[in-house]
């Protein structure tokens, strides 16, 4: 196996552990449809560190072996000048935080309310950003990240809000069979 591989393969493992170990007890105690919510976060919060910052365990020793990059404070700036891929960015960055502004109201007994979830996907988006360049010297952080995050995260409210009723229909009959 490549070391590559055994990298993020350790991070997944530590996931995987937490989740059995700790998570997994906690929220089957709460019922079915806790149990359902959590883990589709949780799995959902696994994929983003693995899609933004892993491998993160392995890389720990070297965080200050690297220059970190201040975050590009300019939003779209990227658009304005035409660099890259700047489009696809976009649209994956707003993508990525969808199923949390949709999740998120439900981990918090289906009561979440939408400043609350923006607020605390802002502060993921940030966290996220602030960490990559410590993480690994040759990712950057960058304001319309956290911009496009932000938004992909009120739409995922706005899916949420949407189908509000479907949703608690899901959940109150998965309740009703514990």
């Amino acid at each position: 196996m490549k070391w590559v591989t055994i990298k993020y393969l350790i991070d997944f493992t530590v996931l995987v552990l937490l989740y059995v170990f700790v998570f997994f007890r906690r929220w089957k105690i709460k019922g079915k449809d806790i149990l359902l919510v959590n883990t589709l976060m949780y799995t959902y919060l696994s994929f983003v560190l693995y899609f933004t910052l892993m491998p993160i365990i392995t890389s720990i020793p070297f965080v200050l072996n690297h220059p970190y990059k201040p975050m590009n404070l300019v939003p779209f700036i990227d658009v304005l000048e035409g660099r890259g891929d700047f489009l696809r960015q976009i649209i994956l960055n707003v993508i990525m935080t969808v199923p949390f502004g949709f999740l998120y109201p439900l981990t918090r007994n289906r009561t979440g309310k939408f400043i609350t979830t923006v607020l605390f996907c802002f502060l993921m988006s940030l966290g996220i950003e602030i960490l990559q360049p410590l993480i690994d010297g040759f990712r950057s952080s960058d304001i319309t990240d956290i911009i496009t995050n932000v938004i992909g995260g009120m739409l995922g409210y706005g899916f949420y809000t949407i189908f509000k009723p479907v949703t608690f229909w899901i959940l109150d009959h998965l309740k009703t069979k514990n």
